[in-house]
């Protein structure tokens, strides 16, 4: 491909609407072959190779499929990179999950958003049944009705780049602004955004938020290793560093009695804060393999039981685990697919618990009974992307979302155990 043509195309990409255009470095080389080049332009604009590389490979179809879903390209360029990606990367299995068969029965609803290219994360459910979600690449903020389909986006400041979100009990949606380093307030009804900005330059990337009973908004500054609080009513923002040095907070998720729990992404621990005293105490998950897949512990997701049992996803090993927050021991199972699962996004439903194996193809959507001790798993439909959170609905359902196919949708769980 010509200079010329790499350029038109690149041009052409960005007036489709592509969201992030040219922002991704290459990784893996690609191997040679007729449209290569066109690969690079129009794919690796947006995402490192790696992410091809490290894929399951598909048919051409199936390339096809995965492509319409990120970007709208003209049918000569799609047939060609299709062509090109089928062939260079053909269907394989290695990267299929070990699908556990059982008896509880669930129906899988999935809707492509607006805005291709955005990755899609983090949705919840609000007590209306609009489902929203961050759109990450697009900095936006959407909003579903899942009875009618109708979607609504809401554009933030396009260097927000929001990582996830949360509503508040007067319907308000609050965003991490992930690369700008501010905390955002989208108000429904007027479409009114409110920003915050960090006080301490050295908090570059808000990452998860989770509110206190008494309407403080703690979130996880992840490769900062910080940990932040911010007061709505004042717009007050205080920050602390972890107490382990490359600790990478994560997840977090507030118990009943308001205290805070962070997982560690950077280590095999997770974090008690007392939200009074800001007092951190450190729990340590198992790791007998510190040399383990992904070279790191990976405590990405943590889920809370109604006694406030933590459950949490070991990615890095391939494990789920509990821990008890009065005594600090913990227990793990491994994931049905081995090691390499990377088990990342975790709910607990009705003492059942939900997560999912995000580095199979496709993604599983893992169901586990800590009563019986007894898996069960299925594959997503468009489980070519990666459930990066998931959250129970108000009726006992799963919100959900594909981020590489640009989708978000809802699990419909029906118990139908003997």
């Amino acid at each position: 491909m010509s200079e010329s043509l790499g350029r038109f195309l690149i041009t052409s990409l960005m007036a489709l609407g592509l969201p992030a255009l040219a922002q991704a470095q290459a990784g893996h080389e690609l191997p040679d072959g007729a449209g290569k080049e066109l690969v690079q332009a129009a794919c690796v604009a947006c995402h490192e190779t790696d992410l091809i590389v490290a894929s399951n490979g598909y048919t051409n179809e199936r390339w096809r499929h995965l492509m319409s879903k990120m970007i709208d390209l003209p049918e000569s360029l799609a047939s060609d990179i299709a062509q090109y990606l089928a062939t260079s990367f053909p269907e394989n299995d290695a990267l299929f999950p070990t699908l556990i068969a059982g008896d509880t029965e669930i129906t899988f609803q999935e809707w492509t958003v607006p805005t291709l290219g955005q990755r899609p994360r983090d949705p919840l459910m609000t007590p209306d049944g609009m489902v929203w979600w961050a759109g990450m690449y697009g900095s936006l903020v959407g909003r579903l009705d899942p009875k009618t389909g109708e979607m609504t986006e809401f554009l933030l400041d396009p260097t927000a780049r929001p990582h996830s979100i949360i509503d508040d009990v007067a319907g308000n949606i609050w965003y991490t602004g992930n690369s700008n380093s501010s905390m955002g307030m989208l108000d429904p009804v007027t479409g009114e955004i409110t920003v915050y900005l960090m006080p301490d330059p050295a908090a570059r990337d808000p990452h998860t938020p989770a509110f206190t009973p008494s309407g403080d908004l703690w979130f996880t500054v992840q490769n900062s290793n910080m940990l932040g609080r911010l007061v709505p009513d004042t717009g007050d923002i205080r920050l602390i560093t972890m107490p382990t040095e490359g600790a990478r907070p994560y997840g977090i998720k507030v118990d009943s009695k308001g205290t805070i729990w962070v997982a560690y992404r950077g280590s095999n621990a997770i974090a008690k804060v007392d939200p009074d005293s800001w007092e951190v105490t450190e729990y340590r998950t198992p790791n007998p393999n510190p040399e383990s897949h992904h070279g790191n512990y990976y405590i990405r997701r943590l889920a809370l039981a109604s006694d406030d049992t933590i459950w949490y996803v070991d990615s890095g090993r391939g494990y789920i685990g509990r821990l008890n927050p009065d005594t600090g021991e913990t227990k793990e199972w491994p994931s049905p697919s081995g090691p390499r699962s990377h088990p990342y996004a975790i709910e607990v439903i009705d003492g059942i618990v939900w997560y999912n194996e995000s580095d199979q193809r496709p993604d599983a959507l893992v169901r586990f009974d800590p009563a019986t001790e007894v898996f069960q798993s299925w594959a997503v439909p468009s489980g070519i992307g990666i459930i990066r959170n998931m959250r129970a609905t108000p009726d006992g359902n799963l919100v959900i979302h594909q981020s590489s196919t640009n989708t978000v949708g809802l699990v419909m769980i029906a118990d139908n155990e003997s």
